[in-house]
């Protein structure tokens, strides 16, 4: 049984007859017989009454019980069957469908923003839905498909991932205005760790950056705040409690917050990523696509 058959089983039933079906079907009548015949053989069963009235008021062909019974499963069938296609079409016209993108927090709240509503206007039917986290979570939504694309890391790629790279940002430390390495037109790592520290919490790249370097210095990190609120680590750094390492794109000329280089310089490459064996939607490349042509 194949939807062909449904498809031939519904025209019969809509039109009454062989003649009128098979014209219908724009196909031969001899090949709409055979193919009801052949759905019945496969069924083991009479689908249509085909002795019926020799009456020319009483022509109309009938079902039988089982018949009438397919016909009703055929017709949800075909309902179904159409359904997906008009879904399907409106994917790939972009009409319909949906972007489900992890990003790490300091991309959420400072470069994709303005991005995201540039393509919401040029795609308004598409709908966004943005999973912000730590480099951690985001890698581990997009390894259980939890998200469809993920930026991550270069450290983070795998070779189950396709990806494209993003950009490339500078890592840098930010400080108050007020604070003792103000004056330095660079800081070293074993600067930086001399002083107290706000960082994100434990999933977050930087953080496991961070403690890896004082790691490879034989150096501990003096941790005095925790949080994952970029507003609250500013507002720390700003006062002169802690200093902290951020993208560059997070300081603003707004803030009372100085960027200050490592030295040497640290830069980290951040890719847009999918897996491999699971092809993206038209809707998931029409966004990496715009991503990549506005960066």
């Amino acid at each position: 049984m194949d939807i062909r058959q449904l498809k031939h089983l519904d025209a019969l039933v809509k039109s009454g007859s062989f003649t009128k079906a098979a014209q219908s079907l724009n196909m031969a009548q001899p090949a709409l017989s055979q193919s009801i015949k052949r759905l019945e053989f496969s069924l083991g069963v009479t689908l249509v009454n085909r002795g019926g009235s020799t009456s020319k008021r009483d022509k109309r062909l009938s079902l039988t019980a089982e018949g009438a019974a397919l016909h009703q499963h055929a017709l949800l069938i075909i309902k179904q069957l159409k359904q997906a296609e008009a879904h399907i079409k409106s994917m790939a016209n972009l009409t319909k469908g949906e972007v489900r993108i992890g990003v790490p927090g300091m991309l959420g709240s400072f470069y994709l923003p303005s991005r995201l509503m540039a393509f919401r206007h040029q795609y308004p039917d598409l709908k966004l839905s943005l999973f912000e986290g730590g480099t951690r979570d985001t890698l581990k939504m997009l390894s259980r498909e939890e998200v469809d694309i993920a930026i991550i890391t270069a450290q983070d790629l795998k070779p189950e991932f396709d990806s494209h790279l993003l950009l490339t940002e500078q890592m840098v430390v930010a400080l108050g205005s007020e604070h003792p390495l103000a004056a330095e037109a660079a800081v070293s790592l074993e600067q930086f760790f001399e002083h107290e520290l706000v960082m994100f919490k434990p999933g977050y790249f930087h953080r496991e950056w961070m403690l890896s370097q004082a790691n490879k210095l034989g150096l501990s990190a003096n941790i005095a705040f925790e949080t994952n609120l970029i507003n609250l680590i500013k507002q720390v750094v700003s006062q002169g409690f802690a200093i902290t390492s951020v993208l560059e794109m997070v300081i603003s000329n707004r803030d009372d917050i100085l960027a200050k280089p490592f030295n040497p310089e640290v830069f980290l490459d951040l890719h847009i990523a999918w897996k491999r064996e699971r092809p993206i939607s038209q809707a998931d490349r029409a966004f990496v696509d715009f991503l990549m042509k506005n960066r």
